[in-house]
C-alpha cells in the first residue's frame, strides 16, 4: 500500500490506539484482512456459482476479493460500503468493471430479489447477535429465491467450548481489537443462518493465523512482508496495538478459528443442512 493510500484508510486521523483493528492492520500497510487468509477467501469464492451472476459484496473493504469475484465472469458487481473513505478505495481497485455504493449492511438500498451472490468477509462477527440477524434479513431480501449467501468470518472452537470460556474469548478480542467482536460456535453460526431463512451446504474451516509471519507470507508476500515490518518497527503506537493483538490471539489461538459458510436462501421455512468435509 503506498503512502498515498495509507493515508486515504478510514480513521486516518484517529491515535493508533484507538483504532479497529481492520483499520489499523490496513495503516500497517496489511492488505489482506481476513481471519482464514488469502486461501480460505478463493476457495470460499471458488465453490460459488459466479459466472453470469448478479453479485453483490458488503463491506469490500480494501476490494481484493472483488478482483477474485470479477474475476470468475459475473454479469455485475456491486460492493456496499457503510464508510466513504473505504468505498473509495475499494472503487479505486475495480475501475470501471464494477461499482461501489454508499449503505449499510443491514439496508443496502438494493432493490428486492436483484442479486444471485452474496458474499461478506469478516463483517458478521463484529456485530451483536440481533444486528446479525438483520443483515441476514437484508441479504435474504435482496437474493432471488435459490441464491447464495457465502461468509468468512470467526469461530468458537470446540462446539462444546464452557460459555465462561466463551464470554472471556470474546471479552478479550474486543480489549483488543477496538470492536464488538462476537464470533460463534460453528452450531450457532448454522442456527442462526436457519432461523433467518437460509439452507447452509458448506461449511469449511481453517486456522486463524492471521498474524503469524508465514501468514504474512503467504498473504502479502515478501515485499508486503517487508512493508509491513517497515511500518511496524518505526511507528511505536502502532507496534503497542499489534503487539497487544498477537497476544490476545495466541492467548485464545485454541479456541478461534476462520469459518467459511455458503448457504442458499431458502424455499421452505426447516431447511436441511449439510457440512462440507
Amino acid at each position: 500500500m503506498s503512502d498515498h493510500a495509507a493515508a486515504q484508510v478510514p480513521l486516518a486521523g484517529r491515535r493508533a490506539e484507538d483504532l479497529p483493528a481492520h483499520w489499523l492492520l490496513a495503516r500497517l500497510g496489511k492488505k489482506v484482512l481476513r481471519p482464514g487468509g488469502k486461501q480460505l477467501t478463493t476457495r470460499l469464492v471458488g465453490m460459488l456459482p459466479l459466472r453470469d451472476a448478479d453479485v453483490v459484496e458488503l463491506a469490500p473493504g480494501l476490494g481484493l476479493t472483488a478482483k477474485l469475484l470479477l474475476e470468475a465472469g459475473p454479469a455485475s458487481y456491486i460492493g456496499v460500503e457503510n464508510d466513504a473513505d473505504a468505498a473509495a478505495l475499494a472503487a479505486a481497485s475495480l475501475g470501471a468493471r464494477g461499482e461501489v455504493t454508499i449503505g449499510e449492511a443491514k439496508s443496502t438500498g438494493l432493490a428486492d430479489a436483484s442479486c444471485d451472490v452474496v458474499l461478506t468477509e469478516a463483517m458478521l462477527t463484529m456485530h451483536t447477535n440481533a444486528q446479525k440477524g438483520e443483515i441476514l434479513d437484508e441479504v435474504a431480501r435482496i437474493l432471488r429465491p435459490g441464491g447464495c449467501y457465502a461468509v468468512h468470518e470467526l469461530a468458537l472452537v470446540p462446539d462444546d467450548i464452557p460459555i465462561e470460556t466463551a464470554e472471556d474469548v470474546r471479552l478479550s478480542l474486543v480489549r483488543s481489537q477496538k470492536v464488538n467482536t462476537r464470533p460463534q460456535t460453528t452450531p450457532e453460526w448454522i442456527a442462526l443462518f436457519a432461523a433467518h431463512g437460509f439452507e447452509v451446504e458448506h461449511v469449511v474451516h481453517a486456522p486463524m493465523r492471521l498474524l503469524h509471519f508465514r501468514r504474512l507470507l503467504a498473504d502479502e508476500g515478501l515485499r508486503g512482508t517487508l512493508h509491513i515490518a517497515g511500518t511496524y518497527l518505526r511507528d511505536a503506537d502502532v507496534r503497542r496495538r499489534v503487539n497487544t493483538m498477537r497476544a490476545a490471539f495466541r492467548r485464545n489461538e485454541k479456541h478461534i478459528a476462520a469459518i467459511a459458510i455458503i448457504a442458499r436462501r431458502a424455499a421452505a421455512s426447516t431447511p436441511d443442512t449439510e457440512e462440507a468435509p
